[in-house]
C-alpha cells in the first residue's frame, strides 16, 4: 500500500461520516472553491504547525494545493472567536479533512496558552515538562510537547525563564535538545531501600549527570534531603545537587502542620497569608502537599545546614493558580516539574471551522458573520 493510499484510508476511517458523505455529494454535483475559517471559543496562543504540516502532507498526496492565510503566527495571542487561519481550496478535498485538522490545532493552542500562563505566573523559575504520562498515546505526547515549547517561547520573549526541557527523548527536539531530563522515580527509591542508596546508585551509574533526588518517599523530606547532601558534599557545593519535593496532598511535609506552616510563611512572606482569596489558594500556601510553606521550610533547612547551593525542584499539582501563589510568596523554587498545562477542561480544546466563502463569494451560517473577511474576498451581489 502506498503512502498516499494509506493516508486516504486513514482519513476516511477517522473523519466524521457526514464529511465523507459531503465529499461524495460534491463529487457528484460539482466542486467549488471554498474558504474555511478555523477558530477557538476561548483565548489561546496560536500553535498551528502540526495542523499545517499535516495539511501539506494531504495536499502533496492528492497533488493539489491549499491556500493558507495564517492570521495569527505561531506564538501569537489570539482572542476568543478570532480566526486563527483561513484555508482555501477545493471543497471536495477539504470536506473530509475538517475533523482531523481540528484535532491537530485545538488542543495544541490551549496547551500552549496554559504553558505560557504558567511561565508568566512564575517567571523566575525554570520549568520541566512532565506531560508524557498524562498523554493518550504518541500523537498527543508530541502535540503537548510542541505546544508547551510554543507557549514557553512566547513567555521567554517577555522575560520569563520558561521551560528548559521535558522528560522524554522522543519529544525533546521541541526544546532544542536530543534528550529528556530527569533522574529517578519513586520506584527506584523503593528498590534501593533508602533515599541515600538510590542517590548513590544513580550517581554511580550516571556520574556526569547532575543529581536530582526525590525526598518524600519515606515522609522524611528534610531528614533525607540533608542526608543526601551530607553524602555528596562536593555535588552540593558545586550546585550539581537538587532535592525534589513531590509530597502528595494527603500529608504535610516533614515537620509541618497547619500551625507550623503559618509560622514558616510569617517568617518569609507574611503578607501572602493575608492576601489569599480562595480555599485553593490557602491550600497552596499552608496546606498539605507541596505548599509554599513546604518549599520555604526545605530552603530553611538546607541553608541552615550550609547547603545554600543545593537547588529545590518541586512537582505535584502545579498549574497556573499554584504558580501564582508561589510567586506571591517568593517561594525559592529553582525548577518546577509539571504536566498540568494539559487542560483540565478538555472541552476548552475544541477548535471549530466554518466555510466563509464559496467560489470567493462570502457566505456563512447566521451567527458566525464575525468570521467573514470581506477585505479578502469578493463581496456578495
Amino acid at each position: 500500500m502506498s503512502d498516499a493510499t494509506a493516508l486516504a484510508a486513514d482519513i476516511a476511517a477517522r473523519t466524521d461520516v457526514y464529511f465523507n458523505r459531503t465529499r461524495e455529494i460534491v463529487g457528484r454535483y460539482g466542486d467549488k472553491r471554498v474558504t474555511y475559517a478555523v477558530f477557538m471559543r476561548r483565548p489561546v496562543i496560536s500553535a498551528p504547525r502540526l495542523m499545517l504540516d499535516w495539511l501539506g502532507t494531504v495536499a502533496a498526496a492528492r497533488s493539489i494545493q491549499f491556500d493558507i492565510d495564517l492570521t495569527h503566527p505561531e506564538g501569537a495571542w489570539t482572542g476568543a472567536g478570532e480566526p486563527l487561519v483561513y484555508i482555501t481550496g477545493s471543497f471536495s478535498h477539504l470536506a473530509d479533512v475538517e475533523t482531523l485538522l481540528l484535532q491537530k490545532i485545538g488542543p495544541a493552542c490551549v496547551a500552549a496558552h496554559n504553558s505560557y500562563q504558567m511561565c508568566m505566573a512564575l517567571p523566575e523559575a525554570s520549568f520541566l515538562a512532565m506531560d508524557a504520562r498524562h498523554c493518550a498515546g504518541a500523537e498527543m505526547q508530541d502535540m503537548m510537547a510542541y505546544a508547551c515549547s510554543v507557549g514557553s517561547a512566547a513567555a521567554q520573549r517577555e522575560g520569563a525563564r520558561g521551560f528548559v526541557g521535558n522528560s522524554s527523548d522522543g519529544t525533546a527536539h521541541w526544546f532544542g535538545t536530543d534528550h529528556g531530563r530527569g533522574t529517578m522515580p519513586h520506584a527506584l527509591i523503593g528498590y534501593a531501600g533508602s533515599t541515600v542508596r538510590a542517590a548513590e546508585m544513580f550517581h554511580e551509574t550516571f556520574p556526569d549527570t547532575p543529581l536530582t533526588v526525590l525526598v518524600d518517599y519515606f515522609g522524611r523530606e528534610v531528614t533525607d534531603g540533608l542526608a543526601v547532601c551530607a553524602r555528596f558534599p562536593e555535588l552540593a557545593a558545586a550546585g550539581l545537587l537538587s532535592v525534589r519535593l513531590d509530597t502528595h496532598g494527603g500529608r504535610f511535609l516533614e515537620g509541618l502542620d497547619p500551625a507550623e506552616s503559618y509560622a514558616v510563611l510569617e517568617r518569609h512572606a507574611p503578607g501572602a497569608i493575608r492576601r489569599y482569596r480562595s480555599d485553593s489558594e490557602l491550600r497552596y500556601l499552608v496546606g498539605t502537599g507541596v505548599s509554599a510553606a513546604a518549599v520555604w521550610r526545605m530552603r530553611e533547612a538546607l541553608d541552615e545546614a550550609g547547603y545554600k547551593a543545593v537547588k529545590i525542584v518541586a512537582s505535584s499539582g502545579f498549574g497556573v493558580d499554584k504558580c501564582r501563589v508561589m510567586a506571591d510568596t517568593r517561594a525559592p523554587l529553582d525548577v518546577v516539574g509539571t504536566g498540568s498545562f494539559i487542560p483540565d477542561a478538555w472541552g476548552e480544546t475544541y477548535a471549530t471551522a466554518d466555510i466563509v466563502a464559496y467560489n470567493d463569494v462570502p457566505m456563512v451560517k447566521v451567527g458566525r458573520e464575525f468570521l467573514l473577511r470581506l477585505d479578502r474576498t469578493r463581496k456578495a451581489p
